[in-house]
């Protein structure tokens, strides 16, 4: 296991455990947050060898979202001058680049929540993959409350998972959703009395999708993440190029001999990537 300043990360049978590790803060996000985050999210990424990543977090809350403090010290709003004004652009558009690497990373993503998913924590959650909450959990897209609109991709991504009405009604109120009217609107998978159950049912998932071969499930996710925005035309030709970039005849066979020994099947991982960056 290796630990930072925010998290703790496991790798155990082909899944990854990252888990926020700043309970008595409610594991806010501040700059080092973010900074460890991307680091970590890149390595996984690069590396290939975790085959699916459970996201999970320690105390009362899941995230209280973005630490207040930040703004009024680490980070600088400006907005008294159209270059200050633009410079927000960019500032947002770092930022919004971490979250998208939970959307883009190579395998799937798995969010167990408990407590409070606020603010931020909504705009990270919604990048996953799947959610799974225990009976204590809420959500609020709390920017409203503090006069901000939401901004690192809550108002992008939930719509594409919850009714609109339903995001409208949050996103304007800054009311609480809890995690039983989440699951109603499908914006968890499913609620589990406990933290220590959400988080166990979150690694189960991850395994049985660490055992399928990964470069499908690499495929999975993108056409996917493809369909969701893009027509159903276009998707059936993406899957078209798709099916014939990852298809194998050996996974295929290598799976259905493995059901029926009722064994869990040998597949190769994820080529490791190389930065042309760092090449020369």
């Amino acid at each position: 296991m290796t630990a930072t300043t925010c998290f703790s990360l496991s790798l155990t049978d082909d899944v990854a455990h990252l888990v926020m590790n700043r309970p008595a803060e409610f594991n806010t996000m501040h700059p080092t947050f973010w900074r460890e985050l991307d680091e970590v999210l890149t390595t996984l990424h690069t590396e290939g060898t975790a085959r699916a990543l459970v996201i999970s977090s320690t105390g009362k809350h899941f995230s209280a979202g973005m630490s207040l403090d930040t703004f009024s010290g680490a980070i600088s709003m400006d907005d008294q001058s159209p270059e200050g004004r633009a410079a927000i652009f960019d500032l947002l558009t770092d930022m919004q680049a971490t979250f998208t690497k939970l959307e883009n990373l190579r395998m799937p993503v798995i969010c167990a929540i408990q407590g409070g998913c606020i603010g931020g924590a909504v705009d990270m959650v919604t990048a996953a993959c799947i959610r799974y909450a225990s009976a204590d959990a809420f959500f609020c897209i709390q920017e409203i409350n503090i006069g901000m609109v939401a901004d690192v991709g809550t108002l992008q991504r939930l719509p594409k998972l919850v009714p609109l009405a339903v995001v409208k009604e949050l996103a304007y109120t800054g009311r609480r959703l809890p995690a039983a009217k989440a699951l109603t609107h499908g914006l968890v998978n499913e609620v589990f009395d406990t933290h220590e159950a959400t988080v166990a049912a979150a690694l189960q998932c991850a395994r049985e999708i660490a055992s399928k071969p990964p470069v499908a499930i690499w495929g999975t996710k993108q056409a996917v993440n493809y369909a969701r925005d893009h027509s159903v035309e276009d998707s059936l030709r993406q899957m078209g190029w798709l099916q014939g970039a990852v298809w194998s005849n050996a996974h295929v066979r290598e799976a259905i001999t493995a059901m029926k020994e009722k064994r869990a099947g040998d597949f190769t991982p994820l080529s490791a990537l190389q930065s042309f960056k760092a090449l020369g």
